[in-house]
């Protein structure tokens, strides 16, 4: 996501670096190479305006600080000034003191409104609620059915009925109180574009539901498109957020950055990627910190605490502590791997990681491969790939369905790895931190024996 935006801003900045002090003239360079990074992006032109004067007033009213090169200071400046632009804080959700919590999603038809049901039902279920899921979408076909399947998937049930859309979600909200769900999801009708009949239907759903959160949900891939139609939707409805779709797909983050300046709404969530797991809150300073190219470690942290398996991790721990880190231990590492999402997407909240890198097409399909090639392996191969002979990795190639030298490759690659692993010290580092933490819990450590 951004992928144009942020490689704009990482050669204006580089530039900007290698200047020794800047004055008015360099500051204003800098701001034009800004302006037109922004309007290139698809961002609304209000917002470029306001953006590059904010920029301008607080360089010029900058107090240069000593720690920080006056380069520093200006990225420091634009990294501020992006997260008030995409909404300063992270909107929270607080549920109603007599439950069920309402959730109305609106949107055009197209623009991910069922799939966002269904990832925001799974979020729902992530903090400890439980959520009803409402079909009163009863205007493209198989809509409803669609919702069943992703309730289902995420193991929350959905209520729906052949009425008309006003009585399906009134009537779940009464099924919502009578079997004690806590938040109601309504997932509403689209149109192609926006026309009367349509805000009539969401206006009047509205009215029956009395929802707590109205979220519009905009396809973040048609740029300014978006910010018009969540005017639109704003209008009719008073929206309290936005649930941006594809943002993984949206290469130049115009509506994005637009959004919350023109509609007045902040972006409640995002929608990174296919998966029912690529759902998060929207954080304007992470989301910055993106766009500037200085990653999102706290996001990458949050997506492997929830889908990190504990007893995996632990034992991966031992592993490298007793230096025996095998295959086996690779390929658990792997499949844990691929919970968090798209390789790119866990790349690209990595500090500091080439843009060569970043901009690289990295084929998730490729861990399948080395997947498929590990399993083919016997127990003892796993535990001990010094074994795999010739004849070994003709069988292996075989039954994973490629090539003794893909096969030869893996082996030398992991071979490398466990060598990096025993050169950084891993299993040292780890064995010191758990004997750190068995003294803070009481334990003592042998006499005559260093922790």
């Amino acid at each position: 996501m951004f992928d144009s935006l942020s490689d704009r801003f990482e050669g204006i900045f580089t530039r900007l670096r290698g200047k020794g002090r800047l004055g008015e003239a360099e500051v204003d360079e800098v701001l034009r190479e800004i302006r037109l990074a922004l309007l290139e992006a698809d961002v609304n032109f209000k917002v470029v305006r306001g953006l590059v004067n904010r920029i301008r007033e607080a360089c010029v009213g900058a107090e240069l600080a000593k720690s920080l090169s006056p380069a520093q200071q200006v990225i420091k400046i634009v990294h501020q000034e992006l997260i008030a632009t995409l909404g300063g804080e992270s909107l929270r959700i607080t549920y109603a003191p007599k439950p069920p919590t309402v959730v109305l999603l609106a949107g055009l038809q197209g623009s991910g409104k069922t799939t966002g049901a269904g990832k925001l039902a799974r979020w729902f279920k992530q903090q400890g609620r439980n959520p009803l899921l409402v079909g009163a979408d009863l205007q493209r076909p198989a809509a409803v059915e669609q919702l069943r399947v992703l309730g289902s998937q995420v193991g929350v049930p959905v209520f729906s009925e052949a009425t008309d859309p006003v009585t399906v979600a009134k009537r779940g909200v009464e099924e919502a109180e009578r079997l004690g769900r806590d938040v109601v999801i309504v997932d509403t009708a689209g149109r192609l574009t926006v026309d009367e009949e349509l805000m009539d239907e969401v206006r009047r759903i509205s009215e029956v539901t009395s929802p707590h959160y109205t979220f519009l949900v905009i396809d973040a891939m048609i740029g300014q498109a978006a910010v018009e139609t969540a005017e639109a939707f704003h209008e009719a409805l008073a929206l309290d957020g936005v649930i941006l779709s594809k943002l993984d797909g949206d290469a130049r983050g115009g509506a994005a950055l637009s959004v919350k300046e023109v509609v007045g709404r902040p972006i409640a969530f995002a929608s990174v990627g296919e998966k029912l797991a690529d759902f998060e809150t929207f954080h304007p300073d992470r989301m910055a910190s993106r766009i500037l190219g200085m990653g999102d470690v706290l996001t990458l942290i949050e997506k492997a605490e929830q889908e990190y398996d504990a007893d995996v991790a632990a034992k991966a721990a031992q592993a490298l502590q007793e230096g025996r880190f095998t295959l086996e231990d690779f390929l658990e590492q792997m499949q844990q791997i691929k919970k968090m999402g798209p390789l790119q997407g866990i790349i690209g909240m990595l500090p500091g990681i080439p843009k060569e890198l970043k901009n690289a097409d990295i084929d998730d399909r490729e861990l399948g491969r080395i997947e498929a090639i590990i399993r083919s392996m016997t127990p003892a191969e796993r535990q001990n790939p010094e074994m795999i002979t010739g004849s070994r990795r003709l069988r292996i190639a075989n039954g994973s369905g490629s090539t003794p030298s893909e096969v030869n490759l893996l082996l030398k690659q992991f071979k490398e790895a466990q060598k990096m692993m025993n050169a950084m010290g891993l299993g040292r580092v780890m064995a010191k931190k758990k004997a750190k933490k068995g003294k803070k819990g009481g334990r003592t450590t042998p006499k005559g024996r260093r922790p």
